[in-house]
């Protein structure tokens, strides 16, 4: 066999062989190209090559053109692929955005992209936008079961409340979440409970509660729009109003015993000091009666007092005595 022939037949072979590797590379193309052209969603056949290369999961945007198409929504496949590329759930902004389509709400490409990636759920949001949802308040799993609020008679209040909110979508993003409204809530049933005059009142009329609350726009920097408050139940707590006043006659009792157990203190200790110096003053008497004999001694040497002038001192004494004890005994009768 001529050179020339050979070398057709290798030629040939490879054209072949490059035909059917097309092939089989544009036969995983080609379906999902035919399915959006008959969808009038066209996907360019490069578009979707050049996504295979960037490991972009062509069905997904494929399908979510599609559906975007069928739904009369102008979604470009770059901007599909561009969200699965930021890591965001196609599938679910699309349906949000058909579902806001047939409910009438506005909820542009970028918004839907933008609420889904920052981590919240865009297909929950629309959803919740058209059926609103009911919050309770306090929430059942946490620490407290009611909201508990103390009127101005003293008496306790134990508040269950409903919040039926629908979602703000244009506060999606950024917006506080259903923890924030039920503490904004609490906080408000608390205010409105502690400005009342009477507990008799709030029970008479319960809606003033939630009509008060209402008015305070709770929902301001939430996610949330709040349609309405309602009280789901109320009961009478405790008398706080008389349980602090006990505490505080008990906290004065305690006080005033304290001030008199000083005072008995200072009582105590000023009488032994009282007791300390009569010790004192009888120990200097003892002194002062033991320089009297010396005193007597040296008047009787130096010639000052003689012995007849020391018995009638003497003399004096006892008679000074016996008057003073005959004076005492005829005081005692008298006295009983």
């Amino acid at each position: 066999m001529p050179p020339v022939q050979v070398l057709l037949i290798i030629v040939a072979i490879v054209a072949i062989l490059f035909v059917l590797l097309a092939v089989v590379v544009v036969g995983q193309f080609i379906s999902l190209y035919i399915q959006a052209l008959l969808s009038n969603a066209r996907v360019g056949l490069w578009e979707i090559v050049g996504m295979r290369l960037r490991k972009v999961d062509i069905r997904q945007v494929v399908y979510g053109r599609i559906r975007a198409v069928k739904a009369g929504l102008d979604i470009s496949t770059n901007a599909i692929e561009t969200h699965y590329l930021a890591g965001g759930d196609i599938r679910r902004v699309i349906s949000a955005m058909i579902a806001a389509k047939g409910a009438k709400i506005e909820l542009p490409w970028n918004v839907a992209t933008a609420i889904d990636l920052a981590g919240r759920d865009i297909f929950d949001a629309v959803q919740t936008s058209v059926n609103p949802k009911v919050i309770d308040c306090p929430n059942p799993s946490g620490p407290r079961p009611t909201i508990d609020a103390v009127a101005q008679d003293g008496i306790q209040l134990k508040v269950k409340a409903r919040v039926t909110v629908r979602t703000n979508i244009q506060g999606l993003v950024g917006g506080a979440t259903e923890e924030t409204v039920i503490a904004r809530v609490g906080q408000g049933i608390v205010s409105t409970i502690g400005s009342a005059g009477s507990h008799k009142a709030v029970l008479e009329n319960p809606d003033k509660i939630s009509e008060t609350v209402m008015n305070m726009g709770l929902g301001t920097g939430t996610a949330f729009e709040i349609l309405s408050i309602d009280i789901a139940d109320i009961d009478v707590g405790e008398n706080i109003g008389a349980k602090l006043q006990t505490d505080q006659a008990e906290a004065d009792k305690k006080r005033a015993q304290a001030a008199a157990e000083t005072r008995k203190a200072l009582a105590l200790a000023l009488e032994q000091e009282n007791k300390a110096k009569i010790q004192e003053n009888q120990a200097l008497v003892v002194l002062s009666q033991a320089e009297v004999p010396k005193a007597l001694a040296e008047a009787f040497r130096s010639g000052r007092l003689g012995v007849m002038d020391y018995y009638r001192m003497n003399n004096i004494q006892a008679d000074t005595a016996m008057r003073e004890s005959i004076a005492g005994n005829e005081r005692q009768p008298g006295q009983g």
